[in-house]
């Protein structure tokens, strides 16, 4: 059989940061983790963790040695993902590295933004830090898959992502992002822009997910794929799936059945080649293509993901609404459900503005500074990765010295401390508070804590500068996150079904979930970091606050409540 299968796993875990310790930028950020014990079963086994991030990169010892016996598979992990299982579970860590010098390792954006969101410069630093990152992995191979976070794509983002590396790419992407032209196109070697690329088969890909096929139905539903046309003419072509690491966890059977699909198909006699692997043969003459193949243009919808809601699609492809809380179509508004009850995604378009305005100051005062430096801001940002990421790059053997972090900073340590914020910035930016439907979660309070740490910071830094101010006003704008419902004048935007936007499915939006604080998550992340870390006359600016409600509590994630929580009310923080 000429068809070829290849499944790609991406891997992240955004952290359980509720506060980041105090730095003067020359070392890598310390944090307090959140304490919220939580246990998985794999395999009939249980693994404990702290928390549901230590339980999960945990469980990654269990996976790496199911992925050892695989063929066709390729992999990513989100580098801040891979820093923490490094410093958490070592042997896991090795174990990866083992897998992805072996597999085809796929670069991607640290810290897992939703990249088109986010202002172009950033976006060219994080293209450039994550080639760099993976350097010690890809450095054997001319083609190279990229997967961008929830494979959230713009032409202009690939553009940026293309000039940051000499190889040829191939972004990964899902069936429904792809504006086929030509019916040929179809799990063939397509272009796009100087690229390549592949979308994967979502139907498959969340059959096994998601658990709604066994082991029979997976390898049939894969078969059903069959080309005649190509099969006749001796054309290999690919069918290509995809899913989050941790869909091999959902359940403790996961790993036999990923094992047993791939078993199933190899005795069909499907031949198992990761995508890049695909398009190298393609282009090396080891595979024969179709007249005009690796030349088709394959067009791919802007601001298109793998994982929007798709029920509300107006033209059969995604889009990013999922964390806009709106239709990019249309801009209605429009409500999911959370725990049997209809909750409005207006506070999805408040969060989102919110960043991107926050990011803008944050990028600001730390151009402003090093400018004042006389510093190359592009290039010190993108090796400050260095510092950041230190622990993994020393375990390549690469360079992490201040003197080379700061040689396009003259030296000048005062830029380490902006390197540090700007750093904060970007790892605030995290895009899974958006991707879930309520409001209050460890995720989100993440997020808050260390933008707000982030902006804190500049208020120091700034001390004594007009500049100060836009910082400290930044700050009030996570601490008073309910007022901007008014001052943004919320409640004119469109929505689907004419209440999404008014002022009490705001409000009931915002509501707490915790019993142990009256305050809307982003205040209460605001104000937890506030509280410790606001001195002198800036501490006026939490004083009519009521501390006894800063806590770290979360809601659960509804897609995290299938693990066995000792508090199955609430996330907890126990101090």
């Amino acid at each position: 059989m000429f068809m070829k299968y290849a499944h790609h796993f991406h891997a992240y875990q955004p952290g359980d940061i509720v506060h980041v310790h105090d730095g003067d930028g020359s070392r890598p950020v310390e944090y307090e983790e959140r304490r919220s014990p939580v246990a998985v079963k794999i395999r009939g086994e249980e693994v404990k963790g702290e928390n549901w991030t230590r339980a999960m990169l945990y469980s990654y010892e269990h996976i790496a040695d199911t992925l050892s016996r695989m063929k066709g598979v390729s992999v990513d992990i989100e580098p801040f993902t891979f820093l923490m299982l490094l410093r958490y579970h070592k042997r896991a860590f090795e174990d990866a590295v083992e897998l992805l010098q072996r597999f085809d390792a796929v670069p991607t954006t640290p810290f897992h933004p939703i990249v088109p969101h986010l202002d172009e410069f950033e976006q060219g630093i994080l293209a450039k830090v994550s080639f760099d990152f993976y350097a010690p992995l890809i450095e054997d191979r001319n083609v190279i898959g990229y997967w961008l976070p929830e494979a959230v794509i713009t032409r202009k983002s690939a553009r940026i992502v293309e000039s940051s590396t000499g190889k040829k790419l191939v972004f990964l992407l899902d069936e429904r992002q792809l504006l086929y032209d030509l019916p040929q196109a179809k799990h063939s070697c397509n272009r796009y822009g100087d690229s390549f690329v592949f979308g994967r088969e979502w139907r498959i890909s969340d059959a096994f997910a998601f658990n709604t096929l066994d082991v029979p139905g997976l390898v049939s539903a894969t078969l059903s794929y069959r080309d005649d046309y190509k099969e006749q003419l001796g054309v290999p072509y690919l069918l290509f799936t995809a899913s989050d690491l941790e869909s091999l966890l959902g359940n403790p059977a996961q790993l036999d059945r990923f094992a047993g699909w791939m078993d199933g198909l190899e005795r069909e006699g499907v031949e198992r080649v990761s995508a890049m692997e695909f398009v190298r043969k393609k282009l090396s003459g080891g595979f024969k293509r179709l007249e005009g193949e690796c030349s088709f243009g394959m067009g791919v919808k802007d601001y298109s993901s793998w994982s929007d809601y798709f029920d509300l699609s107006t033209d059969g492809k995604t889009s990013d609404a999922r964390w806009l809380g709106y239709r990019r179509t249309d801009g209605r508004v429009f409500a999911r459900e959370v725990k049997g009850r209809r909750v409005s995604q207006l506070w999805k378009a408040a969060f989102t503005r919110l960043f991107a305005e926050l990011n803008r100051a944050v990028r600001l005062g730390v151009l402003k500074g090093l400018k004042e430096l006389n510093a190359d801001a592009e290039e010190f940002l993108v090796r400050y990765a260095r510092v950041f990421f230190r622990d993994y790059y020393d375990y390549f053997g690469m360079e992490t010295s201040l003197n080379y972090v700061l040689e396009p900073a003259a030296g000048n340590r005062d830029a380490l401390r902006l390197g540090r914020v700007y750093y904060l910035m970007l790892l605030s930016n995290h895009s899974c508070p958006r991707f879930w439907e309520n409001l209050d979660t460890r995720v989100a309070f993440g997020n808050v804590s260390v933008m707000a740490k982030a902006l804190i910071e500049l208020m120091e830094y700034f001390e004594g500068d007009e500049l100060q101010s836009l910082f400290i006003e930044s700050y009030l704008r996570l601490l008073n996150f309910d007022r901007l419902y008014h001052l943004w004048g919320l409640g004119t935007m469109p929505s689907m079904e004419g209440w999404e936007t008014k002022e009490e499915a705001w409000l009931e939006a915002l509501k707490s979930e915790v019993p142990t604080s009256g305050y809307n998550v982003v205040t209460r992340a605001a104000l937890y970091v506030g509280e410790r870390d606001l001195k002198g006359e800036l501490r006026g600016l939490i004083g009519p606050y009521n501390f006894e409600w800063a806590v770290a509590d979360t809601g659960h994630i509804p897609g995290e409540v299938h693990g066995e929580w000792e508090n199955r009310e609430w996330c907890e923080h126990r101090l």
